[in-house]
């Protein structure tokens, strides 16, 4: 029987108006340090977004939610965060902050397949039913 990991997620969210608390979740962090893995996921359904928001400049927002990505995957033109330990820039990821992107508070879940665990939360939490 595969070993089960304990693993902790946020949902990305997009909050055009911070003030008005709305927002739409864009992706997932996951991070399962038992399975050494880190990981999130962006996709943004700007159809939806621009109906949310017209006055939303996408374009500008593409940068900041690339960083995410990249400090999980710890590339090093993502700046010294990046540089840290997978958990310590998870937890600098999911710290809370009041701006256009933000995380929900960290989740915690168990699976014996880490490797699914984005593609999953993506399905449940950022893209709209079939």
């Amino acid at each position: 029987m595969p070993t089960p990991h304990t693993y902790d997620y946020a949902v990305i969210r997009v909050v055009p108006r911070v003030e008005r608390e709305e927002f739409i979740n864009v992706g997932v962090i996951v991070s399962c340090p038992t399975a050494r893995h880190l990981e999130a996921r962006i996709e943004l359904d700007e159809a939806r977004l621009r109906a949310f928001a017209p006055s939303l400049d996408i374009d500008a927002l593409r940068p900041y939610l690339d960083a995410i990505v990249a400090i999980c995957n710890g590339d090093a033109n993502a700046g010294p965060i990046a540089a840290l330990p997978p958990r310590a820039r998870f937890h600098w990821l999911t710290a809370k902050r009041s701006s256009i992107v933000q995380v929900s508070p960290a989740h915690v879940g168990r699976t014996t397949q880490p490797e699914r665990v984005v593609e999953h939360l993506m399905q449940r939490m950022v893209r709209l039913p079939d």
